[in-house]
């Protein structure tokens, strides 16, 4: 029986708003590229695959601003070689910068929304909920401001687990924190490796949330959270 759901943050519980497609669709604006943002939003799932493997590795913020700058523009490269643009070889490089200044001007988060339905269901069921990120910040501040501390029972960031997803430690972590076996939890994200992987590498069950249905990976996927309820008993 499942007594705790975990969740990630980024593409699970929320997004950017505005949408990171409304963002690099005015960033490629601006550089003479015309492109509707629905279309965007494919080519941004295979470049945040990029940058979660890359995460993996070795956590971004703990890069040189050199190599982080690097990262970003290969980012930005994969979004554009995936949306079918030709571009010359700088193009990338000023699409990051573009894109860098609309989000710093603009940058907050909004639920999904078929979060608070989802988290309501669990509540009813005194079904633990947690929530595992690596975002290296304080996230109670955006918990409160989107309302979710009626629902979140737990927050796990890197701060508190000394290690970053896929590493079994910061799920561990969550384990401990939410006080149940490994095989009384489920946790959700959208990144294969680094979410479903780093799950089973603590023994729990994982849940791919795949919104745009883009996924081919060897797990459990759903499209809503609110199928999780699927998969409860």
């Amino acid at each position: 029986m499942i007594k705790a759901v975990i969740f990630d943050w980024f593409n699970t519980l929320a997004r950017y708003e505005p949408p990171r497609e409304e963002i690099h669709s005015r960033a490629l604006k601006e550089a003479g590229i015309n492109i509707e943002p629905a279309r965007l939003i494919m080519p941004l799932a295979v470049a945040d695959k990029y940058f979660m493997d890359e995460n993996s590795i070795l956590p971004i913020r703990k890069r040189t601003p050199d190599e982080q700058a690097k990262i970003y523009i290969r980012y930005e490269e994969i979004l554009m070689e995936a949306a079918g643009l030709q571009f010359e070889k700088a193009l990338p490089s000023k699409i990051y910068y573009n894109s860098k200044s609309l989000f710093e001007g603009t940058q907050t988060f909004a639920l999904f929304d078929d979060v608070i339905p989802t988290l309501k269901i669990l509540k009813n069921r005194n079904i633990i909920i947690g929530l595992l990120t690596n975002f290296a910040k304080d996230m109670y501040p955006l918990i409160r401001q989107l309302k979710l501390d009626p629902y979140i029972d737990f927050v796990i960031t890197p701060y508190e687990a000394h290690a970053d997803k896929p590493q079994p430690e910061i799920f561990l972590a969550a384990l401990k924190k939410a006080q149940v076996n490994a095989h009384e939890v489920i946790y959700v994200g959208d990144q294969y490796k680094v979410d479903i992987l780093g799950a089973r590498s603590a023994n729990m069950t994982g849940i791919l949330i795949d919104r745009y249905n883009l996924s081919k990976d060897d797990c459990i996927r759903i499209s809503r959270l609110t199928e999780i309820v699927n998969y409860l008993s």
